[in-house]
């Protein structure tokens, strides 16, 4: 593709904020580097992807406000984290994380356990102990 054939389908979700770079054949010929801010079926796949993932933390949310998970379960889905990821943040064992996501056992967590959750989701440990999900 030629520098002046790169897309600049200016539908994606940031409206322009976000430029990605994408290879393309300048004037003389040579690969150079050309900032887009997307192409029609790129954006497309990317809103319907994102349209899942609001779709899961919905979900996840709902499961909360019935108490059949934590708090903890819906900043992880919110913050596109797995239980993996969250025990590397916090210093927790995986089977840890995994216990914690139990609504049971998240009302008996002390305020360090639950701080070390609220620093790895960047928000206040009164936020987390609230449990209002917006």
């Amino acid at each position: 593709m030629k520098k002046n054939e790169v897309p600049q389908d200016d539908a994606n979700m940031l409206e322009g904020k976000l430029r990605e770079p994408c290879y393309a054949v300048d004037e003389d010929g040579k690969y150079t580097t050309v900032r887009s801010v997307g192409w029609e079926p790129k954006n497309i796949v990317m809103q319907h992807a994102w349209e899942a993932v609001h779709e899961k933390v919905e979900a996840v949310r709902q499961q909360v406000i019935r108490k059949e998970l934590s708090p903890i379960a819906y900043y992880m889905e919110k913050q596109l984290m797995d239980i993996g990821v969250l025990a590397g943040y916090t210093g927790f064992f995986r089977w840890t994380v995994k216990r914690h996501l139990k609504y049971k056992n998240f009302i008996t967590l002390s305020d360090s356990k639950l701080g070390k959750y609220a620093e790895a989701f960047e928000i206040s440990l009164e936020t987390l102990k609230k449990q209002e999900l917006l």
